[in-house]
């Protein structure tokens, strides 16, 4: 009977809302109403930030994988603050040769809190900055066959 309840319980979670995205060169698993830090954005705090690329997305029953992005699926951001990461110490040294080097180097951060993830029309920039991209393709290729 223990079982049953611990797979009840199990279930109960995956249900919540979830997306993984891809922003600064690393994937994320984003949940609404948690803050992450990920590298140094180029905003100011309080500011709104949307992520477009998408990789997959949990909702309540159902689950969507992008190829290699969901199409019209965003999550928002929005900036608590900047900060560093904790120092990490570089040592090399070559032994019998005398030589040491010691460096230190700290990680600009950015701690920002999830306000929603969607999926839906909310994107249809994106749609026709590719659409622009493909018309001028298109001239270049007419002109180098002439």
């Amino acid at each position: 009977m223990t079982n049953s309840k611990n797979s009840s319980n199990n279930s109960s979670k995956n249900s919540e809302l979830y997306a993984i995205a891809e922003t600064s060169g690393q994937q994320f698993w984003f949940e609404v109403d948690r803050y992450y830090d990920i590298d140094r954005l180029n905003a100011k705090e309080k500011e709104k930030i949307t992520l477009e690329k998408v990789l997959l997305l949990k909702d309540q029953n159902s689950i969507t994988i992008g190829k290699p992005y969901i199409k019209d699926a965003k999550i928002e951001l929005e900036v608590v603050s900047h900060k560093r990461a904790k120092k990490i110490l570089v040592y090399k040294m070559r032994p019998k040769k005398k030589t040491r080097r010691k460096m230190g180097h700290r990680q600009e951060l950015t701690r920002v809190m999830v306000k929603s993830i969607s999926l839906g029309k909310g994107a249809p920039k994106s749609s026709s900055k590719k659409e622009t991209v493909k018309k001028e393709t298109k001239p270049k290729s007419e002109k180098s066959t002439n």
